[in-house]
């Protein structure tokens, strides 16, 4: 089942929801569709509407503060958009910049997604002790980015109006 991105009614993202969760927040006049699937459709017995991509709801929902986005290998791939912070090809492995056996800890600004033949190459080295140059650097997205980078932009082709919107 495809997960549907939940917004704050100032358009802020809050979180993912399952498709059925998505149409019955829907149904029951809790949110509104912002985009829909172009081709996937939900039917029932009174009901034919298009499946949503991005829900918005009706009222402002007050969250705490998320200060920081949790770390996860996924997260550093997903980051990095599976691509190899050394080389530029596919990625399939996270990679601490300072080794964990030089003290690196598991952090956004320690961790790059690497392929496997770069990652053992640099072994247990410093980039700059193996030689090898970093074609960008680490860094730590914040816990919205990381929603929507895990929700893959891929997924919504050209980025959307309410992408974006400042929170009201």
């Amino acid at each position: 089942m495809r997960d549907t991105l939940v917004l704050n009614a100032s358009f802020e993202p809050l979180s993912t929801v399952t498709l059925n969760r998505a149409v019955v927040l829907v149904l029951t006049d809790k949110a509104v569709v912002e985009q829909a699937h172009p081709e996937l459709r939900m039917r029932g017995a009174d009901v034919d509407i298009p499946a949503p991509r991005v829900i918005r709801l009706c009222r402002y929902v007050r969250v705490p503060f998320r200060r920081r986005a949790p770390w996860s290998r996924r997260g550093v791939l997903v980051r990095d958009r599976h691509r190899c912070a050394y080389c530029g090809r596919r990625a399939t492995t996270v990679d601490h910049v300072l080794p964990r056996s030089q003290g690196g800890q598991d952090t956004w600004l320690n961790t790059v997604a690497a392929c496997a033949e770069d990652n053992h190459r640099k072994a247990n080295r410093t980039p700059e002790e193996a030689g090898m140059a970093l074609l960008r650097e680490p860094f730590e997205p914040t816990p919205a980015d990381a929603m929507l980078l895990a929700l893959g932009q891929e997924e919504f082709g050209a980025l959307p109006e309410w992408l974006g919107r400042d929170a009201a």
